[in-house]
């Protein structure tokens, strides 16, 4: 084959090629908005936060002060049970049951949602973080960048999606987007439940005042309210909880 001839079939091969698809609109940049403030247990360690009608109910960590609650919004809990020897993690409410994972238990315990009477345990493989759920299937982070879906029966894992973003932590399921906490930031992800993506990056930095940050810990617990377009925020060890809407960062 001739120069002249090998260049055209090269530059033809160039013209044939297929161009590649439009990158993913890049992620939506929103603060929050406090609309009001309530009260929240100091000694409480956060792991799950999640609304199911008017009640709030709330998993804690730590060997020794792990615990799920439920009661009204910013008051003390109407029912509790304590989770001895384990370290409990991230909760989600599935109309008359309630899940609670573990941390490297390996343990997930279904309670009733009226009681949180432990009604069985089932194992996994891997670390616990947070839990939510969508479209009839549990969502479920490690720490990691993946988010696992889980039957919300067997707890099996029925497959999972990469988000790109590591630490991703407590998780609120709305609509169809996954809301993760990122650990040790202040810094809450919105995430499409389908593929993956995030969609949007909110700052919430700057919920406590000095005086109030000298025992708490870090940003974790996030509640969509039903019927709002608010949710509820709070962190480990936080004397407030803070009622908010996500609106767009100047």
């Amino acid at each position: 084959m001739t120069i002249s001839l090998l260049l055209a079939a090269v530059l033809g091969g160039c013209a044939a090629a297929p161009v590649s698809g439009t990158a993913p609109a890049a992620a939506e940049k929103l603060k929050v908005q406090v609309l009001s403030t309530l009260p929240h247990d100091p000694a409480a360690f956060t792991q799950g936060l999640e609304f199911s009608g008017e009640t709030l109910y709330e998993g804690t960590g730590l060997v020794g002060k792990s615990s799920m609650r439920a009661g009204p919004a910013g008051a003390a809990p109407s029912v509790r049970q304590d989770l001895p020897g384990l370290f409990g993690e991230g909760i989600t409410v599935l109309g008359p049951t309630v899940w609670q994972i573990t941390w490297q238990d390996g343990v997930a315990i279904e309670r009733d949602a009226k009681t949180l009477a432990e009604l069985r345990r089932v194992t996994y493989t891997g670390e616990g973080w947070g839990l939510c759920h969508h479209d009839g299937r549990l969502v479920m982070s490690d720490g990691s960048s993946r988010l696992t879906f889980r039957d919300p029966v067997s707890f099996a894992p029925t497959g999972g999606v990469d988000v790109g973003r590591d630490q991703l932590n407590e998780l609120e399921c709305v609509g169809d987007s996954v809301y993760a906490n990122v650990w040790q930031t202040e810094k809450i992800l919105r995430i499409d439940a389908a593929s993956g993506r995030v969609t949007g990056e909110i700052d919430a930095s700057g919920l406590l005042g000095p005086g109030e940050r000298g025992s708490a810990d870090v940003l974790n617990g996030i509640a969509a309210v039903p019927g709002a377009d608010e949710f509820v925020i709070t962190g480990k060890l936080w004397p407030k909880m803070f009622r908010v809407k996500f609106v767009p960062a100047p």
